[in-house]
């Protein structure tokens, strides 16, 4: 079966990729197409010595990563961490730092990596976003990395951004 055309807002002729995919190139009227990104703030949230991970049940068994969430229009990354944290995992937000971002293709997302100051650590688990959530020590994190947790717990793989911003947690005690 062939794939479905793409045609193009301005004059509904077909398209074609350009640019290895990063634009669309229109032959008839010469417009070019560039789809659509999604902003997404990926957030680890630190109180202390530890840090607050989440598990969905798509995850491999026994994975945590950071908590995570589209922005919605008009709202600031940091409102966004705060509103997500809060909504997931029912953790009021202070500070929020940007650490890193990263290109995610699925579904065309820019990943925006952020540290947030938890302001408090009683976990209310959103059990339609979240399967579990609970707080880890900067020890356990490390273990996780390593593939060393004692429990086989794991964390993201070195290719995901929540990996590295784990990574800033246990090796530079990034944190508030």
């Amino acid at each position: 079966m062939a794939p479905p055309a793409r045609l193009l807002p301005n004059c509904g002729a077909r398209t074609a990729s350009a640019s290895g995919g990063w634009r669309r190139d229109c032959a008839a009227c010469g417009a070019q197409h560039f789809p659509r990104t999604d902003p997404v703030v990926i957030m680890l949230s630190v109180r202390g010595e530890r840090c607050l991970l989440g598990r969905q049940a798509r995850f491999a068994p026994g994975m945590y990563s950071c908590l995570a969430g589209f922005v919605e229009p008009g709202e600031t990354v940091e409102d966004a961490v705060r509103r997500e944290t809060m909504e997931e995992a029912g953790i009021r937000t202070g500070r929020v730092r940007y650490l890193a971002s990263q290109p995610w293709p699925f579904p065309s997302s820019l990943m925006i990596g952020c540290l947030a100051e938890a302001l408090d650590e009683d976990l209310v688990v959103d059990a339609i976003e979240l399967e579990h959530a609970r707080w880890f020590t900067r020890a356990e994190v490390g273990a996780m990395l390593r593939g060393e947790h004692p429990d086989g717990l794991t964390a993201p793989l070195p290719f995901a951004i929540a990996h590295h911003i784990l990574k800033a947690f246990v090796e530079e005690g990034e944190g508030f």
